[in-house]
């Protein structure tokens, strides 16, 4: 059994944080990187995490987060928000980003640019949205995973009202959308879920080999 499998096993939706254990500055900055390399279609990266630390903000978003309690009490509180009707501006920003890294002619991935471009702007403002939106899942696999491994919990929550969450953090006017929730810290003691089996499909039901 790999590193990787037993580090899955032991990670589950922790239901009640320890408010007293904060996760270190380092091992944060580890989960940061670890969602700043995430895959992302294109590697466009449509959307932004914002880092909710101010203690009132957080107890302002509890309620909107159908009152559980891992806003208020994990470490670390973070909204995945897709970038609404995305567009030219965004790729063309990739594309200097790219040119800059690979120090490289912006002009050279032109074509690139272009294609992109001709598959994503004339979308609907809907299907953009909901395109940009699932790109913060595979961000959100990777602090998953990454977290597991430094043994911090994370509880991945779509139990949230998106439209609250965009007043109360000013989200709108960013043109951003709350897509999904994250909390991480560890565990309390008290959390019995730690205890439960995990609950998954058999190889049998969950593959299908064609």
């Amino acid at each position: 059994m790999t590193q990787f499998i037993k580090d899955a096993n032991w990670r589950y939706a922790t239901k009640k944080f320890d408010a007293t254990k904060k996760i270190s500055a380092e091992d944060f900055a580890s989960l940061k990187e670890a969602i700043r390399l995430s895959a992302s279609s294109y590697g466009l990266q449509p959307y932004k995490i914002l880092i909710v630390e101010n203690p009132e903000v957080r107890a302002q978003l509890q309620p909107a987060s159908w009152g559980q309690s891992q806003i208020v009490d994990a470490s670390h509180l973070l909204v995945f928000a897709n970038i609404t009707n995305f567009g030219e501006t965004e790729i063309d920003a990739t594309i200097n980003n790219m040119a800059t890294t690979r120090n490289i002619p912006a002009e050279a991935l032109q074509g690139y640019g272009d294609f992109m471009k001709s598959k994503l702007v004339g979308l609907s403002e809907d299907v953009k949205n909901t395109w940009t939106s699932k790109q913060t899942y595979l961000a959100l696999g990777n602090l998953l995973n990454a977290a597991a491994e430094l043994k911090i919990d994370v509880t991945p929550m779509e139990g949230f009202e998106p439209e609250k969450y965009n007043e109360i953090l000013g989200l709108d006017k960013l043109g951003l959308n709350a897509s999904l929730v994250a909390t991480i810290g560890y565990r309390h003691e008290e959390d019995a879920t730690q205890h439960y089996a995990k609950v998954r499909k058999s190889n049998e039901e969950l593959f299908v080999t064609i």
